[in-house]
């Protein structure tokens, strides 16, 4: 598979986890490495989400307000050194909120889908071109661009908390949208909600793509049609919950013909100031494994700890040159890593495991065989990055982000062999 990139600018780090499939390792022209002991440049953004990268030392961060069902959306483009905004968005309509994200397409425009709005952005000026109000009451949470342009997103619903379905609803519903005129192209309906973020990957440099989409209780694989411009079902959806007590998961990684995830997603809702004790399922958390090359292969579910209510809220970092899968769960406090064999059906070997408070998004780099992770100090009241070595789990690195609250969100690395950690109230740099 191949062609995952193609509808966005050709950048190190153009969007959320640095592309569709999710796999959390910048591309080859990011000066970054995570091996240099850092220093550590911040300032507190309340809000803050995400940060993108376009031209060199061009860096977006997008963020919003939080709570309530007004809430709206940003974008500043930062200096890459100090952080501080150099010009910045008005601010852009939301409506109901949970976090949502930004892109750099290849037109060279911006695109922001938060709440139930999409926008178009001139990269510059940050001034909205077009924007459309999205179909559903429901929160959008973020955006993926196709490799033929187009954009995908999905509205945010599922669980038993604030965001079940009621009896009478519908489950969640992929929409595709024109990147030129924000017109909706093409809209597919699941049989059950979703909460994670959506995933995909080409196929075969073609317009085409495939995308992800994990539900409630099973994953989702769905064809995107470039020349008909139709979403349609590929196959019957892989269910992944099997236990009692197990809850629907999160984001998935498209690594090695498999997509990853982690279950156990229900309770997040609670968060503050961190993940810990919130967990609310009684089944032990999963590190899932679906082989996406054979449809009636049956999921290989791993426990990343073996306790109950745990928690998470985010993907895992699967590394193919290792073939090392790293899950974690928040609730109990346990990173674990595992080697992982090339026929998906067989068990994950157990590798390493650390007692660590993580609970963002992470970061890999690939050429030093390093892991930027999170560790929230409940003692301080502080979070921390933690940088660590894929094959042994030891500590390289250890630097407080200045965040009071714990990191849930996206890392990114920087222009000048740095990196940025972003939490819901600080934007950090970390550099030599």
């Amino acid at each position: 598979m191949s062609g995952e990139l193609d509808g966005y600018w050709p950048s190190p780090w153009p969007c959320e986890d640095g592309g569709p499939n999710r796999r959390q390792t910048p591309a080859p022209s990011a000066h970054f490495s995570l091996a240099a002991r850092r220093r550590v440049t911040n300032r507190q953004v309340f809000g803050a989400n995400m940060v993108v990268l376009r031209d060199p030392d061009e860096v977006y961060l997008q963020g919003n307000t939080l709570g309530g069902p007004d809430t709206t959306s940003w974008v500043e483009r930062i200096d890459p050194m100090t952080l501080e905004p150099l010009e910045r968005s008005p601010d852009l309509s939301g409506g109901p909120f949970w976090a949502g994200g930004v892109a750099a397409h290849r037109n060279g425009h911006l695109y922001v889908t938060y709440g139930r709005w999409c926008h178009k952005l001139h990269a510059v000026s940050l001034e909205p071109v077009e924007s459309i109000e999205l179909p559903r009451p429901r929160p959008y949470n973020s955006l993926l661009v196709l490799p033929d342009g187009h954009l995908v997103m999905k509205d945010f619903c599922g669980g038993t908390g604030v965001h079940a379905i009621a009896d009478d609803s519908r489950g969640s519903e992929l929409i595709v949208l024109d990147p030129d005129t924000l017109a909706l192209v093409d809209r597919f309906e699941l049989p059950e909600g979703s909460i994670a973020r959506i995933s995909a990957d080409g196929i075969d440099a073609s317009p085409d793509a495939s995308i992800y989409v994990v539900g409630d209780q099973g994953v989702h694989t769905l064809r995107w049609d470039a020349g008909a411009q139709r979403l349609s079902p590929n196959g019957t959806p892989r269910q992944y919950v099997r236990h009692e007590g197990q809850t629907f998961g999160w984001d998935a990684v498209i690594v090695d013909g498999s997509a990853w995830l982690l279950d156990n997603g229900e309770g997040t809702a609670t968060f503050g100031p961190s993940f810990r004790g919130k967990g609310v399922s009684p089944a032990p958390l999963h590190l899932v494994r679906i082989d996406l090359l054979h449809p009636t292969a049956e999921p290989t579910l791993t426990e990343v700890c073996g306790e109950p209510n745990g928690i998470v809220a985010n993907p895992p970092a699967v590394d193919p040159i290792r073939r090392i899968a790293v899950g974690y769960d928040s609730s109990n406090g346990v990173v674990a890593a595992f080697r992982y064999p090339a026929d998906p059906s067989q068990p994950l070997e157990p590798l390493w495991r650390r007692d660590q408070h993580h609970g963002g998004h992470m970061l890999i780099d690939s050429g030093a065989g390093t892991l930027l992770t999170y560790d929230f100090d409940h003692e301080r009241g502080t979070d921390q990055v933690v940088t660590l070595d894929l094959e042994t789990g030891d500590v390289i690195d250890r630097s407080d982000t200045g965040s009071v609250v714990q990191t849930v969100l996206f890392p990114a690395p920087g222009w000048h062999d740095d990196f940025y950690a972003v939490s819901f109230t600080t934007i950090s740099r970390f550099h030599a």
